[in-house]
């Protein structure tokens, strides 16, 4: 299959990955998701983080094998496995996958927002807002999404600073017993760690516009490390400062620890902390935008921009649908079981299926 030639204007270097991969796998779902860990693995959620982190750097190698062999993206090494008609069935549910993972961040970002900022404003407004804002930087190109990925990493790193401000509370003998509950348990939390670690799928369609492309998984692992850490970082915090039940009945465990940072010159810190987590979340959608309307370009004729505009008619219409907590969990469920069997079981699937027909072609 001939390689998939983009113009080195349009490439970014090697190292970009790694912000790239942090961009989309730190999002809003670390605001939250230590409830549901305990849930199902109390004090020994954190090392079900462990686990579901090793499995991520497993995939994002079988993911880059997948990349290096077929020398294109996802779109044309789909097409050129599975045949034209079914790649291209396949390539649609990649774009509805990538704009599923969009809506989720969107929708569970403005309950946030609605819930401890903005309580009268209708979801929509807030929808119309954000989406207009993260279709102005997709549409100046993949250069422009990544530089303000970079930009909005730096600027959201001084939040894990606040972590100190749980320590004088810190309770670690809350992390004990360890390893006290089954294996069943475990891979229920493993499981549901997922949704958090999505993101890395991006890779599959920005993989050509990366120079020396092969070169780049080095910098994808240690954007998955980063992202390990700080997952396992934030549980442990919170495990030492939240005993179990509080944990397990706290719907956004980050965000409330947020009130007790003390500062002279602000008195409410999680709203600062909610601001600059916005710049986080922007990356997060206009990656996630990127990679849905670039799937849609390669797979149907139509161009990027046209395919981005109805990407985000659509999502703005679905945040009408999406209006209450227990809608907007069952939409982090769904997203969650999908991607767990996307890159669980489809994508060593392809790999499988590659590695066999390489071989049989290799013999003809």
């Amino acid at each position: 299959m001939p390689l998939l030639q983009i113009k080195e204007s349009k490439q970014v270097s090697p190292f970009f990955s790694f912000y790239i991969l942090v961009g989309m796998q730190v999002a809003v779902g670390i605001l939250g998701f230590q409830r549901i860990l305990t849930q199902h693995a109390g004090q020994d959620a954190w090392i079900a983080i462990l686990i579901s982190g090793l499995s991520i750097h497993v995939l994002l190698w079988i993911s880059y094998r997948i990349l290096n062999k077929g020398k294109g993206d996802l779109v044309a090494i789909q097409k050129d496995l599975l045949g034209p008609f079914i790649g291209t069935v396949v390539n649609s549910y990649f774009v509805l996958y990538y704009a599923l993972f969009v809506l989720v961040v969107l929708r569970t970002y403005i309950e946030v927002i609605q819930v401890w900022m903005f309580p009268e404003v209708h979801p929509w407004v807030l929808a119309a807002l954000i989406l207009y804002l993260v279709y102005s930087f997709v549409s100046g190109g993949l250069r422009v999404v990544v530089g303000i990925s970079v930009l909005n990493f730096f600027i959201g790193l001084p939040l894990f600073l606040s972590h100190i401000f749980m320590f004088p509370h810190a309770h670690v003998y809350n992390l004990l017993p360890v390893l006290e509950h089954s294996f069943q348990e475990m891979m229920f939390a493993t499981k549901a760690m997922t949704l958090n670690y999505l993101g890395f799928g991006v890779i599959f369609m920005i993989y050509p516009f990366f120079k020396q492309a092969p070169s780049s998984q080095k910098w994808a692992q240690a954007g998955v490390s980063f992202t390990v850490f700080t997952y396992l970082f934030t549980m442990i915090t919170s495990l030492i400062y939240y005993n179990q039940n509080q944990l397990a009945n706290t719907i956004w465990p980050t965000l409330t620890s947020w009130k007790i940072v003390n500062l002279s010159v602000v008195e409410r810190f999680e709203y600062i902390g909610l601001s600059i987590w916005f710049f986080i979340i922007l990356s997060n959608l206009a990656i996630g935008l990127w990679a849905a309307s670039r799937t849609a370009k390669r797979t149907f004729p139509v161009s990027q921009r046209t395919a981005l505009r109805v990407i985000i008619i659509i999502l703005f219409g679905c945040s009408f649908f999406f209006v209450d907590r227990e809608s907007i969990d069952r939409l982090n469920g769904i997203a969650s079981e999908i991607g767990f069997y996307t890159i669980y079981v489809y994508i060593p699937f392809l790999f499988i299926i590659q590695a066999i027909l390489y071989k049989v072609r290799e013999k003809r």
